[in-house]
């Protein structure tokens, strides 16, 4: 099934730029992010790397809605410094407009080295 996420993947620059490289008082990634390299002057490095995670990612399903197929996809980010993070991914893909969104990363504490 991985086949289908492929087709018309959607990394938004607002989800980087605006949610995951801000700082803020709950929920705040971007200083997890910050100590690989990644920052809001850079997002698009982020992006890419994000897009190659997806890539080489193998999905696990985790939910089915009206919003289309849940995936997360574990691995390694390795930062425009050198350092390298354990992060787990949400993508949905939607079934009505055929396309592969990415939601979030968490680190990923589980994910062996």
């Amino acid at each position: 099934m991985q086949h289908l996420l492929f087709d018309n993947v959607i990394i938004a620059q607002e989800k980087l730029t605006n949610y995951l490289l801000i700082h803020k008082d709950r929920d705040d990634k971007s200083k997890f992010l910050n100590q690989a390299g990644y920052t809001i002057e850079n997002w698009e490095i982020l992006a890419a790397d994000l897009r190659l995670l997806f890539m080489k990612g193998e999905p696990i399903f985790e939910d089915d809605d009206e919003y289309g197929i849940k995936y997360n996809i574990s691995g390694l980010l390795f930062g425009p410094n050198g350092q390298t993070l354990k992060v787990k991914t949400v993508w949905l893909y939607d079934t009505r407009k055929v396309q592969t969104k990415f939601i979030t990363l968490f680190p990923d504490k589980s994910l062996e080295i």
